[in-house]
């Protein structure tokens, strides 16, 4: 019995798409080149998590199965309404989440993965809200990714940049945003006369 020959499949869709993209064109039927790209990006989603899911060794399909996943989501809808950003960015966090997740001794996934669900926050709160001062959430949301490497990944060092980040996020995205550069001025004050007594104090 002769073996499926995959270029008849590759064929197919490619022609599928040519035909989608002429109707599109032609205004006979609009968004006809969105849904066939959303099609193509949801199939290699599909490919790539159920490599992840069926092999605990393809950790890293995660990363590109749900990225493909939020394109083929804000490809398809979602980004005519504002969460385009939101789906898109949040997909690759939760690729690095689910890396986390499969393998906990990959503490660092939990960065990107923060770094990405912050970022799509922030994108839907602009594009959907109209928010366009998203500093103190960025910032938030920074510091509360390191917390979690610090509770989660037993980082201690993680703890330093978590509170500098929140406490940024704090005075940015609360009305006390102009106390921030008294908070500066104080702490130069305090570590100049820490210094200026120390130097006097007997060894």
């Amino acid at each position: 019995m002769k073996r499926f020959d995959y270029r008849i499949l590759i064929g197919a869709a490619l022609i599928l798409g040519g035909i989608l993209m002429l109707l599109d064109k032609v205004n006979i039927l609009k968004h006809a080149t969105d849904f066939f790209w959303a099609g193509v990006l949801a199939l290699g989603a599909v490919i790539f998590l159920f490599w992840f899911f069926s092999d605990r060794s393809r950790w890293w399909a995660a990363i590109p199965g749900f990225t493909l996943a939020g394109m083929a989501a804000s490809t398809l809808l979602l980004d005519r309404i504002g969460w385009g950003g939101l789906v898109f960015l949040g997909g690759i966090g939760v690729g690095f989440w689910a890396v986390y997740l499969r393998r906990p001794d990959h503490w660092w996934a939990i960065i990107p993965g923060g770094v990405m669900l912050t970022l799509g926050f922030s994108s839907a709160l602009s594009e959907a809200f109209s928010i366009t001062d998203t500093g103190g959430v960025f910032f938030v949301g920074l510091g509360l990714t390191f917390l979690l490497v610090a509770l989660l990944a037993r980082m201690k060092w993680a703890y330093i940049p978590a509170a500098v980040l929140l406490l940024l996020g704090f005075f940015l995205g609360t009305p006390f945003t102009g106390v921030l550069e008294f908070v500066w001025i104080g702490i130069l004050l305090v570590a100049g006369l820490m210094l200026f007594i120390s130097a006097f104090r007997p060894n």
